[in-house]
């Protein structure tokens, strides 16, 4: 497999055309290499358009929507993120590319210790991995943009009073068959407004409640 030739088709064929145009991204994916933060069973799909399984509940991104995330957040390199939701460590690393510092929350033990190996192993020393549960509330936490690496119902208050004024949040929200990707922005302390940005699908986050079902 000629890594460097499929890393170039990924991003020729998969994200530019999805409207990722910004250079300091498409830049960005060349320098943190994705088949990094992958087991060498799934080299073979690393840059394929799909996410990849983690562990029993626990999915990649697709290599398309990581770029997105990056392009629509537009983080500065002063910025505290919080990335809810480990995955392989491989968008904490690219949130760290941008960004001052990056606190990731992790339920699972062992998806945790799996980011945080993949993390150091790459060198990436300004993002931390804590266990908890990032959609709790946390009254002392203040972040300028937070990102949600999972699909939720919907988002939790608890999650947007984490936000700085000004802060933005990025979340995939909404139930099969349809959700969509957007991003909230806190314009005042008690002021939010969302703007959706594309409709999409993505694996729940696992600690997400799902609303009740009706039964006959």
């Amino acid at each position: 497999m000629n890594i460097e030739q499929a890393r170039f088709n990924m991003i020729e064929q998969q994200i530019r055309p999805w409207n990722v145009l910004n250079q300091d991204v498409l830049d960005m994916l060349v320098v943190v290499k994705r088949e990094n933060f992958f087991p060498e069973s799934q080299l073979g799909l690393v840059f394929s358009d799909t996410e990849l399984p983690l562990s029993a509940s626990a999915y990649s991104l697709s290599p398309k929507l990581e770029a997105r995330i990056l392009q629509e957040l537009a983080i500065n390199k002063h910025e505290q993120v919080l990335l809810v939701g480990a995955g392989s460590g491989y968008l904490a690393a690219l949130l760290a590319h941008r960004a001052a510092k990056v606190t990731v929350l992790e339920v699972d033990a062992e998806l945790k210790a799996l980011a945080e190996k993949n993390l150091s192993r790459n060198g990436v020393l300004n993002a931390s991995i804590e266990q908890g549960d990032g959609l709790k509330a946390n009254p002392s936490a203040a972040y300028d943009v937070i990102v949600v690496h999972g699909s939720l119902p919907s988002v939790p208050d608890s999650l947007l009073q984490q936000l700085k004024i000004g802060g933005r949040l990025f979340s995939v929200v909404g139930q099969l068959p349809v959700m969509s990707a957007e991003i909230v922005t806190r314009a005042g302390q008690a002021d939010f407004k969302a703007h959706t940005l594309f409709e999409t699908v993505v694996q729940p986050l696992s600690q997400a409640v799902q609303p009740s079902k009706f039964t006959f």
